[in-house]
C-alpha cells in the first residue's frame, strides 16, 4: 500500500471522513440506528410537539411516535417519509426539535433550531464526539452551550442511505447533544449505552 492510501485508510478508520477513499453520500444521508433514540429517551423527557427536520426514513420519527410525540417530519430530500420542506424555511417551530443533522451543516442546523424555538424548548441533534472540535463551534458553545451531552460508551450505527445490514459496527462515537434555549452555565456530560 503507498503511503498516500495508507493515511487514508488510517484516517478513514478513525471516522476521519475528510481523509475517506469511500465517497460520501450526496445529501449526507446517514440513518440513525433506532437503538439511539430509545437510549435518549430513557435520559430526556421532551414536549409532546417534536420537529424532526432531516428525517430521512423516519428511523428517528417512528421511535418518537412510539412513545406517543406528535411528530412533524420532513427532509430536504424525498426518501418516501414526511414531507419534502426545506428546514431553513422554517421560521418558527412551537416545541422540541430532535435530528440527526447533514453533519455537513451540523451546526448551521444547531443555531437554526435555537432561533425558531421559543425560550426553554429543547433541541437534541445526533452528532459525532468530534462536533467537539473547531474554533468556529467553540465561539459558538461559549454563547450557546449544550446543557446535556449524552456520549455512547457503545458504538451506534449511522447508516450510508439507511442500509443497517452492511453495518457489523461503527469505528465512530456518537452523542446526543442536548440544548435548552436560554441555558447558561458549563454542560453536563453523560454516558448512555
Amino acid at each position: 500500500m503507498n503511503k498516500k492510501k495508507k493515511k487514508a485508510f488510517i484516517f478513514s478508520s478513525l471516522a476521519a471522513s475528510n481523509h475517506s477513499t469511500k465517497k460520501r453520500e450526496e445529501h449526507d444521508f446517514y440513518a440513525t440506528e433506532p437503538k439511539a433514540t430509545e437510549l435518549l429517551l430513557e435520559q430526556e423527557k421532551f414536549n409532546i410537539k417534536i420537529l424532526e427536520p432531516a428525517c430521512g426514513q423516519g428511523h428517528i420519527s417512528e421511535v418518537l411516535a412510539s412513545h406517543g410525540y406528535r411528530v412533524i417530519s420532513s427532509d430536504l430530500i424525498d426518501r418516501g417519509y414526511g414531507q419534502v420542506r426545506n428546514f431553513f424555511d422554517f421560521s418558527d417551530w412551537d416545541g422540541d426539535i430532535i435530528t440527526n443533522p447533514p453533519y455537513r451543516e451540523a451546526l448551521k442546523f444547531v443555531k437554526h433550531s435555537l432561533n425558531i424555538i421559543k425560550p426553554q424548548r429543547k433541541v437534541a441533534m445526533f452528532l459525532k464526539i468530534q462536533f467537539l472540535e473547531s474554533k468556529e463551534r467553540r465561539c459558538f458553545f461559549e454563547k450557546c452551550p449544550p446543557k446535556v451531552i449524552y456520549v455512547s460508551s457503545g458504538r451506534l450505527i449511522c447508516a450510508r442511505n439507511a442500509e443497517f445490514n452492511k453495518y457489523k459496527s461503527s469505528a465512530v462515537c456518537y452523542a446526543w447533544y442536548i440544548w435548552e434555549k436560554g441555558y447558561i452555565g458549563e454542560p453536563i456530560i453523560r454516558w448512555i449505552n
